[in-house]
């Protein structure tokens, strides 16, 4: 029997995704969401890994899927080395820094290491990553900071941006190196990347406190209350870092991480979930601002995308702050579980050879 279906794992912070392709047809699709008091019971994202593992385990046992038919098992890349664009295998040093969080702790590292496990249970499955988080094609002048203890580094929702920028390419008849894009992935992170000629030559790392504020990160906060706050005595590293990340943003000012709640409250008339909305979509439209400038003003395009990218008054806002830069398109959602399973096709079919980390 030919092993012609994918397994595609996709972790996030507020949801983790599977779907099983066979070719390019999906023939099973899950979202599973998980609320800010079910991801409470558990101390750290590492510890999660368990809890999502089973979820996923048992929705692939569900659905009865001829073990044998499943030739590859791909999942969302995480905080791993800096590496190159492209498909990766699955090896034990990979897993070592997943599991050591060598970057720090985000669900996408979960990704990697579900995918292994869920391989090593099918007789003809290998497990792959494929444009991981750390995708690191930053210009030299845009990881210098003020201080030479301190540098940039690239950590982005690179699999999306990537796979946004080529549909849109592919949708002028063009190819996504020729074109020079800003795209804005808005999700439970946000981040916002300047695309020049194929490469994501400067971007926010949204994970760790740059750029825009989202349903639960903090973004960019005011560095010398930020110090202060560090140093009060009041709340510990660890209470700190949540509110950086995972307790920030929504979650700090309206008690949920959940975008549509508060889209639906903010339609409703609730003046403080229209406030805090707008002020995130102020936030995105002044950092789509700033990439324009990296990109000395020759933008194709603005592509919005993610799960917040449903949000017409929050696409609206920001289009308003915007369209004067360059056409602004919407992606919403994100096409992440297709790029995930058509990197395992082609590997299946031999188009594209997966790297060794």
């Amino acid at each position: 029997m030919d092993q012609n279906h994918v397994i595609a794992i996709n972790p996030g912070s507020t949801s983790t995704k599977v779907a099983v392709y066979e070719n390019k047809r999906i023939i099973f699709s899950k979202n599973i969401i998980h609320s800010t008091d079910e991801l409470s019971n558990f101390p750290s994202i590492t510890e999660q890994y368990t809890y999502r593992k089973e979820l996923i385990f048992n929705e692939i046992r569900a659905i009865n899927l001829d073990e044998n038919s499943v030739g590859a098992v791909v999942g969302r890349g995480g905080l791993i080395r800096p590496i190159t664009s492209g498909v990766y295998s699955v090896n034990e040093k990979m897993i070592t820094d997943l599991r050591n969080n060598i970057l720090g702790e985000h669900a996408s590292n979960l990704g990697g290491l579900i995918a292994y496990e869920l391989a090593r249970l099918l007789p003809n499955a290998k497990a792959y990553i494929a444009d991981p988080i750390v995708v690191d094609e930053m210009q030299d002048v845009a990881r210098i900071c003020g201080h030479p203890l301190f540098e940039r580094i690239s950590i982005f929702h690179a699999l999306n941006h990537k796979a946004v920028g080529k549909q849109y390419a592919n949708s002028l008849g063009i190819e996504y190196k020729k074109l020079n894009l800003i795209i804005a992935h808005l999700g439970g992170g946000i981040t916002i990347g300047a695309h020049k000629k194929g490469k994501v030559i400067d971007v926010n790392n949204g994970l760790d406190g740059e750029g825009p504020f989202s349903p639960e990160r903090s973004g960019t906060l005011p560095i010398g209350a930020l110090v202060r706050l560090c140093f009060s005595g009041t709340y510990t590293y660890k209470e700190i870092k949540q509110m950086i990340k995972g307790k920030g943003g929504y979650v700090a000012h309206l008690n949920t991480n959940n975008g549509r709640e508060v889209e639906n409250n903010a339609s409703k008339g609730d003046k403080k979930s229209i406030l805090i909305q707008k002020a995130m979509g102020y936030q995105i439209g002044k950092y789509i601002g700033s990439m324009a400038t990296v990109l000395e003003g020759k933008v194709d395009a603005i592509i919005l995308t993610g799960g917040l990218a449903h949000n017409r008054d929050l696409t609206n806002y920001i289009k308003n702050m915007v369209a004067f830069i360059a056409p602004v398109i919407l992606y919403p959602g994100e096409d992440e579980m297709y790029a995930l399973a058509m990197s395992g096709q082609m590997v299946l079919q031999n188009k594209l050879k997966p790297k060794v980390y």
